[in-house]
């Protein structure tokens, strides 16, 4: 098989006209925001877990392992809703799917806040990890094959600011209620409650917005999917658009069918599903997740008293949110690998500075709380700025069209696998090795992501979905960029 580039595919690329401005991008945009409230969801649905748990613990009588169960029965499920959705939405669409999804929120948060024991809450949070599993899957897909490539990266990644944005929001709002009715039964319910809210608007919103065009023309409504451009394009490029993306199509049809079979027959599909994989596991072994679900214990195993923690763990989820506002706009500027490897090196260092500063300032010191806060913000904002949304953009660009939902189901699967496992585990491996050995567990895994990243992760900037796909599936995106020296 040729690993040339398609010089058919290069003249069309050429001949797109230029993206240009007007009322069609203010509607992309709009779009683009009404269907990150699934990021926001998915932010607030497993930030919120860090302060309800505290009072959740007393009112359901949770022991430590029943405390983890709670916590990463969601994650679990979640990685069950990645794989679902995706082959969900490659059959009946984005929309539709996104839409399915934000009845999951609202339903799995209801089933949160009147959860009179352990059995119910528990069902409440699969409920929600089907949602968030699903979220996280298809809205960064929606969003890819919605944005043209010159914007594609800062776009796709508004996903994530998102997530940071209901993350950030979710701590505010825990401290406020913890603070405000700490003394209050059933405290936690209220924190739940909130995220009905974002739910009800993600379902409405959806209901007015397009499907994927891409989308669209693989089903072969090739005249909905050129009306559907023309509302968030010219019509002159959403025409060029549209030929490109049917010629495209077309031809990775012979190459690339819609199921399990193409990951089974071709070794570069194969291939780039097993790097899809390795980004997702390695993106959650840095910890973040631990941080978000776990800040206000690990705040207090550092030093802090429990509402000083609540608060000190608001700092985290500023910095990630203005982290990942940084990271759009290096979406636009940096390529992925260098920012993929800029982001591992930061974190892995901070890794072992937190467990380096846990052993020079014992329990007890004055200075100990504040020095980990610091470090652990750092950390935040190094995984926010460089990683989360790279990773996450990575992931929505490098799977041909016609399994696009699979494969992306697939390696979220992975990720959220990793992600549940880890917050299962994780109050259990600091309670064995304390806060050192974690991170310094942490900083190891670090390194191997480095490796992984700097021989395995292609590079997709700049380039239309088309372009990569070609590449893909003729093995041609290795040649060309694996091995290539990376540039800022």
């Amino acid at each position: 098989m040729s690993t040339a580039k398609s010089p058919d595919l290069a003249r069309e690329r050429v001949a797109l006209p230029p993206l240009g401005t007007g009322p069609f991008r203010r509607r992309l945009h709009a779009v683009a925001l009404i269907a990150t409230l699934g990021g926001l969801l998915f932010g607030y649905d497993t930030g919120v877990i860090n302060g309800a748990l505290e009072p959740m613990k007393e009112d359901l009588g949770l022991t430590a392992f029943t405390e983890g169960v709670v916590t990463s029965s969601l994650l679990f499920a979640a990685a069950v809703g990645a794989m679902i959705s995706g082959r969900i939405s490659d059959a009946l669409g984005r929309r539709k799917t996104i839409i399915g999804l934000a009845v999951l929120f609202l339903l799995g948060a209801l089933t949160c806040v009147f959860a009179p024991g352990f059995g119910v809450m528990v069902l409440g949070r699969v409920i929600l990890g089907l949602a968030v599993g699903g979220a996280s899957t298809i809205v960064p897909v929606y969003l890819a094959e919605l944005a043209p490539y010159e914007i594609r990266g800062s776009l796709a990644g508004r996903n994530e600011l998102m997530i940071v944005i209901g993350q950030l929001a979710a701590f505010v709002i825990n401290a406020i209620i913890g603070n405000v009715w700490g003394d209050h039964d059933g405290v936690w319910r209220y924190m739940l409650a909130v995220a009905a809210l974002p739910a009800i608007c993600l379902m409405v919103g959806m209901v007015t917005v397009p499907e994927s065009p891409r989308w669209l023309i693989s089903k072969g409504r090739v005249e909905e999917a050129t009306e559907v451009l023309s509302t968030i394009r010219s019509r002159q490029r959403a025409r060029a658009e549209v030929d490109m993306i049917t010629e495209i199509a077309e031809m990775e049809k012979n190459r690339v069918k819609g199921s399990w079979s193409s990951i089974r027959d071709s070794r570069w599909v194969r291939r780039i599903v097993l790097v899809g994989i390795g980004l997702g596991v390695f993106q959650q072994l840095t910890g973040i997740n631990a941080i978000m679900y776990y800040g206000q214990s690990v705040l207090k195993d550092a030093g802090f008293e429990s509402k000083a923690a609540l608060i000190a763990n608001i700092a985290p989820g500023v910095i990630a949110v203005i982290g990942s506002a940084v990271a759009l706009w290096l979406a636009q500027h940096m390529n992925r690998r260098t920012t993929l490897l800029i982001g591992y090196s930061l974190t892995t260092l901070f890794h072992f500075l937190i467990g380096i500063a846990s052993v020079v300032l014992p329990e007890g010191n004055s200075w100990r709380p504040w020095a980990l806060l610091v470090l652990i913000v750092a950390f935040v904002g190094s995984m926010q700025t460089f990683l989360n949304v790279a990773t996450w953009v990575l992931l929505s660009e490098i799977f041909p069209l016609q399994i696009r939902g699979l494969a992306i189901g697939i390696s979220v699967f992975c990720l959220w696998i990793a992600n549940a496992f880890l917050g299962l585990f994780f109050p259990t491996i600091v309670e064995a090795v304390g806060i050192t050995g974690t991170f310094f567990m942490f900083g190891v895994i670090g390194l191997f992501a480095i490796l992984f990243v700097y021989t395995q992760a292609p590079e997709t900037r700049g380039r239309t979905l088309e372009e990569v796909e070609d590449d893909v599936t003729t093995g041609a995106i290795y040649t060309h960029h694996l091995r290539a020296k990376t540039d800022a």
